[in-house]
């Protein structure tokens, strides 16, 4: 089963959303434009914009209104990834080309401050100051996060909490967030607000936790990068973290391999430290933890088909191989 299955009664809405993200990105200047398309062109799982047209179905659903807000946190998501590819270097994203590759530096980071300057603009849409509000700490948290990566890159004595801050900051609050404004922007309880919200924090880090885990046991084809490629680039996720709280030898190895010119690096015994310390097993626990909260949130709300979907896409996602 495919990820779109679990929604297919919102197929309309979704291509809904992804034209308007077409016409969103839409620039006079030929490079921003090109460089726009080519990044929205490459797809993507819209998994926050679905969260938004999900949790707005627990309000008054009207997607004239509600495709502004799914729009906004999309835009806000894909700018990120493309700073983010210019600070990790990376030439690939989805298995194409990043703006930073087919381009340079210059470009990607205007290219990515653009998309957010068309986030904030449909966004402005809405008069209410709740969204705004919620909007800009969002964008300030996922800022935030990014600074504590880089921060931490290449830091071996780091623990589970700094871990955790950093991935809620960088992917959970974001999706948190897609489904409280789908909530709010639908004009749905204060209540059903809060479930939703903490619906999506705990999804979100779960999705991040099996990203990271899926980043030693994936291959490159499935991952649209090398396998390892976090850890080569200095970002101690969970598996790699668990490994090396463990083991000062497994840290030692780490450590050491890493001080090497990236080209030179053979990533496979690094990936077998890290699958046979147990640390893999251990992600995979915490992640359970995380979505067995998120079902917990969901079970208050009202039984129509947009709770259905929440649930199997978290159930989705606990599962998921690639």
């Amino acid at each position: 089963m495919k990820l779109t299955d679990l929604y297919l009664f919102l197929k309309s809405d979704i291509e809904r959303i992804e034209e308007e993200l077409e016409i969103a990105v839409q620039a006079n200047h030929p490079v921003l434009q090109e460089a726009s398309l080519h990044l929205l062109q490459a797809g993507g799982k819209r998994i926050r914009p679905v969260f938004v047209l999900l949790s707005a179905k627990f309000g008054n659903y009207d997607i004239e209104r509600i495709k502004h807000i799914a729009v906004a946190l999309e835009l806000i998501h894909m700018a990120s990834l493309v700073h983010d590819d210019v600070i990790d270097n990376a030439d690939l994203r989805r298995g194409k080309k990043t703006i930073k590759a087919q381009w340079d530096n210059r470009v990607a980071m205007y290219t990515g401050d653009y998309i957010f300057a068309k986030a904030i603009e449909r966004a402005a849409y809405f008069k209410n100051e709740d969204i705004h509000r919620v909007i800009s700490n969002a964008m300030y948290e996922m800022c935030s996060g990014e600074i504590e990566q880089i921060r931490d890159q290449y830091n071996w004595h780091q623990n589970l909490k700094t871990y955790l801050r950093r991935i809620k900051r960088k992917t959970a609050l974001l999706i948190a967030v897609s489904c409280q404004l789908g909530a709010i922007s639908a004009g749905a309880s204060l209540t059903d607000q809060t479930r939703l919200f903490q619906y999506g924090y705990n999804v979100g880090m779960s999705y991040q936790i099996i990203d990271d885990i899926l980043d030693f046991t994936g291959s490159e084809k499935e991952l649209g990068k090398p396998a390892g490629d976090d850890l080569l680039q200095g970002n101690i996720t969970l598996p790699a973290l668990y490994a090396m709280c463990h083991s000062t030898e497994a840290k030692n190895i780490i450590a050491e391999t890493l001080k090497k010119n990236k080209t030179e690096i053979d990533m496979v015994p690094l990936l077998n430290i890290v699958k046979q310390s147990g640390g893999i097993e251990y992600s995979k626990e915490l992640s359970k933890k995380y979505l067995n909260k998120a079902f917990e949130s969901l079970d208050d709300l009202s039984d129509i088909s947009a709770k259905k979907s929440l649930r199997d896409i978290a159930k989705y996602i606990g599962s998921r191989s690639s």
